[in-house]
């Protein structure tokens, strides 16, 4: 292993993953810390559900996954967030980093979501959501992290007691070697994270060439583009093209869509214009969840011969509103979650072996349900979203999503992916 990665959910982990093996890294993702052997691999993904558990709870997973992964062999430490930043005031970003910095006896690390294939880019330290700010998008009514303010240097700022700075696009847009000697000025200065400008890939390669040297790098997916070539540079890593195909899993295929972003809403739209579909109602989980999985279930079971199916807890802002006023936040997340990954083994036990599955919280716990505890990484279906097929038996293809990820057909086309 050269390139040991955390990552704060499990969507996020298989995003990094895909980016990782389309440079070149055979990458394996774990679900949750390893137990037991693990495939060999130039880098692992250890896939935690970290993003909005308490802080000392994310701290102290996020440094478990590190010591496991330096004890491995890992030669440099990658902690991967959402490339919306995605986060409370108090967390879990800062604290994790801070945590892994201490952990690896370093000083400075940097702090970089942006994804410009997915429209996620960084100028003057704000992050941009296509042709909008963060706090303008539709992130700033996540259920679960609210995103109103798009200064990064001022979010991450809240999380940590230390001196948050900036590398402006002037800086980055001048490559590799000015954007290393940034990062010695800041941390000069006494700085120990920086936020870093990107708009275009080839400003996350220069990022990621001037990263070389340091212990941790933190940030989305996108700017792990240019670590797998520091590797190349080094003679460690040998020069391969993508990922190698999966075999096949076959069997019955459903999806499963936890997420309520605007884009899984239009993919679960399009969807239910050419597929059967069944549609969750927290309240009614609420009331007496044994029923009402039994009641998705037996639904599910007249149609699976017949084509892939989609379950989903998808609703509009205001519907959602409305379950966690009653439910609470966190309560309504949990019962969700909980009862899509209930349906989902279910589900495999009737034969599913093709599973999509929309939502960074969903995902995780489907996939911990599932007792899965690796993945293998296939090609890419969408930015972001790779094939991916676990390991064990029953060996399960599955696409997992981060809630905006994809296109409106996204569905379809994943389904098609993992045939």
């Amino acid at each position: 292993m050269l390139l040991g990665c955390i990552a704060d959910d499990f969507t996020g982990a298989t995003d990094l993953a895909n980016t990782l093996t389309r440079r070149g890294m055979h990458t394996v993702q774990t679900i949750g810390l390893p137990r037991g052997d693990v495939p060999a691999a130039d880098a692992i993904v250890v896939a935690l559900k970290s993003r909005t558990i308490p802080a000392a709870d994310a701290v102290a997973q996020s440094i478990a996954a590190c010591r496991w992964l330096k004890a491995n062999g890992a030669r440099q430490i990658f902690f991967k967030y959402c490339s919306t930043f995605d986060s409370t005031d108090a967390g879990n970003i800062g604290p994790v980093a801070d945590a892994l910095l201490d952990e690896l006896g370093a000083g400075f690390t940097i702090a970089c979501p942006a994804f410009p294939e997915n429209k996620r880019t960084i100028y003057l330290g704000h992050l941009f959501v296509a042709n909008e700010l963060l706090s303008d998008s539709s992130m700033r009514n996540h259920p679960l992290t609210p995103m109103r303010d798009a200064n990064l240097v001022r979010v991450l700022g809240r999380q940590t007691p230390h001196k948050v700075g900036l590398v402006s696009y002037a800086e980055v847009k001048r490559g590799s070697l000015a954007i290393a000697d940034r990062f010695a000025a800041l941390q000069a200065e006494g700085v120990r994270h920086a936020i870093v400008d990107a708009v275009a890939d080839v400003d996350l390669e220069n990022i990621g060439a001037a990263c070389m040297s340091l212990p941790l790098v933190t940030g989305g997916s996108g700017v792990a583009l240019g670590l797998p070539a520091n590797f190349v540079r080094t003679g460690r890593l040998k020069q391969r093209d993508g990922a190698r195909p999966l075999a096949k899993a076959g069997g019955l295929a459903a999806v499963l869509a936890g997420s309520c972003s605007a884009a899984t809403l239009a993919q679960v739209a399009a969807m239910r214009a050419r597929a059967p579909a069944f549609a969750l109602d927290p309240m009614s989980l609420h009331a007496d969840r044994g029923t009402a999985v039994a009641e998705v279930l037996a639904w599910a079971a007249s149609r699976l011969e017949r084509g892939p199916i989609l379950i989903h807890s998808t609703a509009e802002p205001e519907a959602v509103s409305r379950a966690q006023a009653v439910l609470g936040r966190e309560a309504a997340g949990a019962l969700v979650e909980e009862s899509i990954a209930a349906i989902a083994r279910d589900l495999v036990a009737r034969g599913v072996r093709r599973l999509v599955v929309a939502g960074g919280e969903t995902s995780g716990a489907v996939v911990s349900a599932l007792g899965v505890t690796a993945l293998e990484i296939g090609p890419q279906i969408a930015p972001g979203v790779p094939a991916t097929l676990s390991y064990g038996e029953p060996r399960l293809a599955l696409a997992l999503k981060s809630g905006n990820f994809g296109g409106p057909e996204f569905f379809t086309e994943a389904l098609e992916a993992l045939k």
